[in-house]
């Protein structure tokens, strides 16, 4: 008991560790027309991995493995979403994978293996932690985008992500060299500590900080380190894009939080990773959004969506404030929702041999599907920020986060701010009127499983159900962050 009550916070990454073995070699055994087996095994997996985080769930931060592992408020929130954002992504991905023979135990092994990353990152209380937990994410997403082996487009995105992520961990790695030699800790609130009390080497600090922040900015896919995210979005099996872009996001901002604002939050570096941060927000505001409207492949535009929308995200962290990075944590968990409905979409109008990923694929949709092409106005809509939808106050809350600041570069950067998303808003509103207003170029039955059918309903009605009813989700992210800072 003594030796097993110590590990209580990191109970729901044993749990999970365990039963990816469990699959591995239960996999072994399992035919290919009783697959559905090793699918059930993994959603078991995660049930019990929500249960395990929401019983074990305590406001006081509590810490583990020598003070390398923290359990918080905020990690038990975003452990939370992420386990719901897995199991949705699988229930999405499982007519598209068993079309095109990817409904395999390496699959599920993968899936589970990144979700254990993320875990790790969520939870990180020690750079060695966070790294662990960012490479184990990655390294299983690059053989995500390389397991339909006899697709050259997969093959090479998988090719361009590995050679750009280990160049993008490189510098991480070095950034968190250089932390240590200046102030000789690995520990996130030593560290903290160390440069709170002038113990540290201020020069060398500043350029870890630029190391740090490249590859952070390369994680998060923002300008100038997006390069790698059209290719991987486009080349990847929409079953692998749709999980890239969704719930990895949840513990990038767990990154974020943990290394900038806890380790390196002290007053004398807020500045410094200030401006960078405004730089790379305007960036990835202006070039995401401008570079989308010139897109005709779906998953492309989405993909420079993906990149204008974290450069909101950053406009709430570079906020420097509890209420910013409660916004910002609020837009990432409804980017997640949003990404989840409109690749689900892609998902749902897919069939063997053939990829929705076109624009022109979306065309007369509402005359195939009202329900559906209804749904994915929604979505869309939520995309571009249109109220009642949620998106609106997601955006709205981070800009508001952006002026409370009070600086002379809040007012500027949140017009700027508001102006390209104007003009990312004809791209969403682009696809409407395709689905509504063009006749249909593909005329196929639309006929997905009862499953699939329901979420990708709730998913698409929660749009409405926060937009009209946001303070609920709005306080949990806030308190969250609150309580655990």
């Amino acid at each position: 008991m003594h030796f097993i009550t110590p590990l209580l916070p990191a109970y729901p990454e044993l749990l999970l560790l365990a039963m990816v073995c469990v699959i591995l070699v239960g996999d072994l055994f399992v035919t290919d027309d009783r697959r559905v087996v090793t699918y059930a095994l993994t959603q078991a997996a995660l049930i019990g991995c929500f249960l395990t985080t929401y019983l074990t769930a305590a406001v006081e931060p509590v810490t583990t493995f020598s003070g390398m592992f923290v359990d918080d408020l905020m990690a038990d929130v975003l452990k939370l979403l992420t386990y719901l954002g897995v199991m949705v992504i699988l229930v999405y991905s499982r007519p598209y994978l068993a079309a095109r023979g990817m409904f395999r135990g390496e699959f599920f092994a993968l899936v589970m293996f990144a979700t254990l990353g993320m875990m790790v990152m969520i939870s990180a209380n020690h750079l060695l932690t966070l790294y662990l937990g960012l490479e184990l994410l990655t390294l299983s997403l690059y053989a995500m985008v390389a397991l339909q082996r006899d697709s050259a487009v997969a093959t090479e995105a998988a090719m361009k992500y590995f050679v750009l992520g280990a160049l993008a961990s490189g510098m991480l790695l070095y950034g968190m060299s250089m932390l240590y030699g200046a102030t000789g800790t690995l520990g996130i609130p030593q560290l903290a500590d160390t440069i709170l009390g002038g113990g540290a080497r201020d020069v060398v600090l500043v350029f870890a900080l630029v190391f740090v922040v490249a590859g952070l900015g390369f994680k998060l896919g923002a300008v100038p380190f997006h390069m790698w995210v059209p290719d991987v979005y486009h080349g990847a099996p929409t079953a692998v894009t749709v999980f890239i872009g969704s719930a990895p996001k949840l513990a990038a901002f767990a990154f974020i939080m943990r290394l900038l604002v806890q380790g390196l939050g002290a007053e004398q570096l807020l500045a410094e990773w200030q401006d960078m941060l405004i730089l790379m927000a305007a960036l990835s505001l202006a070039i995401g959004n401008v570079t989308a409207i010139a897109q005709t492949n779906l998953k492309r535009m989405l993909a420079y969506s993906t990149i204008g929308h974290m450069g909101f995200l950053l406009l709430g962290i570079l906020s420097g404030d509890v209420v910013g990075y409660g916004a910002g944590m609020f837009y990432v968990v409804v980017y997640m929702l949003m990404n989840l409905g409109a690749f689900g979409m892609i998902l749902l109008l897919s069939r063997a041999g053939f990829e929705a990923e076109n624009l022109d694929d979306f065309k007369g949709l509402n005359q195939r599907s009202p329900w559906y092409a209804f749904l994915m106005l929604l979505l869309m809509f939520s995309m571009a920020g249109v109220p009642p939808t949620v998106g609106f106050y997601a955006k709205l809350s981070v800009l508001q986060a952006v002026i409370s600041v009070g600086a002379g570069w809040s007012i500027p950067l949140a017009v700027f701010a508001v102006l390209f998303s104007l003009v990312g808003a004809y791209y969403y509103l682009r696809l409407v009127k395709l689905m509504y207003f063009d006749a249909p170029v593909d005329t196929a039955p639309i006929a997905p499983r009862m499953d699939v059918r329901v979420l990708l309903s709730l998913n698409g009605l929660f749009m409405l159900v926060f937009g009209i009813f946001p303070e609920r989700l709005m306080w949990l992210c806030s308190y969250s962050i609150q309580v655990s800072l």
